[in-house]
């Protein structure tokens, strides 16, 4: 889903919205921390690590298309809901996200399986563009 309107400076929920991460690997601690802090303690009800290795895939790739073709990280919140890991990452960009079609490129290139992956593991993925660039909402299965 693709939107087009006023948001905040950062394109996120100020709510649910941390400090920006300077990387993606800050990114994926503070994810990794949110998953650990709340499955702690939970018996029989704990992630897998097929999940949690999703979870962070998304993260890290959200995180770094944003460093390297939006422009630079504006934004970054992570929550829990009811259904899975909401990820929100806000760039400078108003340029959408692109898919490459590998497959009639016939041509070898290095990158361009990050956007393809995001939408495979994310259940929703939604993309509202603002005066100042996009934030992209990516919705994660946790089960």
């Amino acid at each position: 889903m693709i939107e087009r309107g006023a948001r905040p400076a950062s394109g996120l929920d100020e709510s649910a919205a941390g400090p920006v991460p300077e990387n993606a690997a800050e990114a994926r601690d503070a994810v990794m921390q949110l998953l650990t802090s709340y499955f702690r303690g939970q018996a029989g009800d704990g992630l897998t690590d097929v999940v949690v290795a999703d979870a962070l895939l998304v993260t890290s790739e959200l995180v770094t298309n944003a460093f390297r073709h939006g422009g630079g990280l504006t934004g970054f919140a992570a929550e829990l809901t009811d259904e899975g890991l909401r990820l929100a990452v806000a760039d400078a960009s108003p340029e959408l996200p692109v898919a490459s079609d590998r497959a009639n490129s016939g041509a070898v290139r290095i990158g361009g399986y990050g956007w393809p992956l995001v939408r495979k593991l994310a259940n929703q993925v939604s993309i509202t563009v603002h005066p100042g660039g996009k934030h992209i909402v990516a919705l994660i299965p946790l089960t």
